[in-house]
């Protein structure tokens, strides 16, 4: 394959502008930047396609020296939720053929779509430029059905197809851990051939561990709370009302511990919890916690730092998680992490090292798991040690390298397959 140095990612429903925590902006939008910001540090220039949410929008804007975001005009600005975004790919999918179609013969050497919508456009691009198609899911479908989280709704026939689509056009399908990989060849019958593991990165610059006493008068958190902080989207995928009933449930197995407990909720409604934007709030209450729970809005990625060095512990309670950036994150802030042992999340957390693996949802089993590390000083200093440690493992140069050397496999099979 020729040299890569020029790209197009294509981020169809949710923009790398956005900020994280809120809507449909999360884990997907820290990967779509950190990758591209590191791949542009290599030399290649990256054009990242997003649907445009607002008019006050410039069609093009400069993400960092390498790397701008055009917003295609596709639908109206605001309103359209996630499910009728289908109904706009062709609008988007012609205005990325016609950004690429004003620009010299050959401009874009390979193309990087992320989620399904995105790689239905990704395929059409590919086959129009001639050039390959590597392809991220972030989540799927016949996943998040399979483990459907109480209140939520399944995921629409025509995504399924959708994938299944995307996952036999991709020239290389790139899965965040082992376990994706798995999925991608059981559920979706992918070619195991054309499947690469690379797992996404932390920030260690941006996410390492600060002065907790420091971090917690920041935000006005007694130097001697008991912080279990829950940072994400709020949607029932995610799960904070877990650690909600997990909450009242400790208070009733310790109830000495509730003058030092403080639960922050870092977040912003998103998906299906946009039904019911108020339902977390109505819940602490049915369970008499509102005087230790705190709603934070979305915050800036230096600042969610801060919270996370402010935190005795961090909950990721999902229900499915492709990797888990918030759990890598957490750790290297020195957090320990209690997560839910599904998906990327016991890829990313070390059971009784780094944190603690959940096998379940029920809130006794998470106040259970939380107790010792909350009353436990040393346990707790232990594990956030090991959280440092863990989170060594994952960088996000390292991804960027490997999936350099993705895209150069896929432009080896496309040849192959060409010749």
């Amino acid at each position: 394959m020729t040299e890569i140095r020029r790209m197009a990612m294509i981020s169809l429903h949710t923009s790398p502008l956005d900020q994280p925590g809120t809507g449909d902006a999360g884990g997907m939008n820290v990967y779509v930047v950190e990758v591209a910001r590191r791949l542009a540090a290599r030399g290649i220039e990256v054009d990242i396609f997003t649907r445009a949410t607002s008019s006050l929008l410039d069609p093009v804007v400069p993400l960092t020296d390498g790397v701008q975001v055009t917003n295609v005009h596709a639908g109206p600005f605001e309103g359209l939720t996630k499910d009728e975004l289908p109904g706009q790919l062709c609008v988007f999918a012609r205005e990325v053929l016609r950004a690429e179609a004003a620009q010299p013969l050959g401009h874009y050497d390979i193309v990087h779509s992320h989620y399904w919508l995105s790689g239905q456009v990704g395929a059409l691009a590919r086959d129009r430029w001639g050039v390959p198609l590597v392809h991220s899911m972030h989540t799927m479908a016949k996943v998040k059905n399979e483990a459907l989280a109480a209140g939520d709704n399944p995921e629409p026939g025509a995504r399924v197809i959708g994938e299944e689509q995307v996952v036999e056009a991709a020239d290389v399908l790139i899965a965040n851990t082992d376990i994706e990989a798995k999925q991608l060849i059981n559920l979706y019958d992918a070619d195991p051939g054309r499947v690469e593991v690379v797992h996404p990165g932390v920030d260690t610059a941006l996410f390492r561990p600060q002065d907790q006493a420091a971090a917690r008068a920041a935000r006005g958190i007694p130097a001697d709370a008991l912080v279990l902080l829950f940072a994400g989207r709020i949607q029932p995928l995610k799960a904070p009302d877990v650690l909600l009933q997990a909450t009242a449930e400790l208070l009733r197995l310790r109830p000495e511990l509730r003058r030092r407990l403080v639960v922050p909720i870092v977040g912003g409604p998103s998906g299906s919890g946009l039904e019911r934007p108020t339902a977390l709030a109505n819940l602490a209450d049915e369970l008499d916690i509102t005087d230790v729970v705190r709603f934070v809005p979305p915050v800036p990625q230096d600042e969610l730092a801060g919270w996370y060095s402010a935190a005795t512990l961090v909950a990721v309670p999902s229900y499915n998680e492709s990797f888990g950036l918030v759990a890598v994150e957490a750790q290297a802030a020195g957090a320990p992490v209690v997560a839910a042992a599904v998906g990327g999340l016991t890829t990313v957390v070390r059971h009784g090292r780094s944190g603690l693996l959940v096998d379940s949802h029920d809130p006794t089993d998470w106040a259970r798991a939380i107790e010792p590390v909350v009353v436990d000083p040393a346990y707790r200093d232990r594990l956030a040690a090991g959280a440092i440690a863990q989170a060594r493992h994952f960088s996000w140069d390292a991804t960027a390298e490997q999936t350099l050397d993705v895209y150069q496999r896929a432009g080896s099979l496309m040849e192959a397959v060409a010749g």
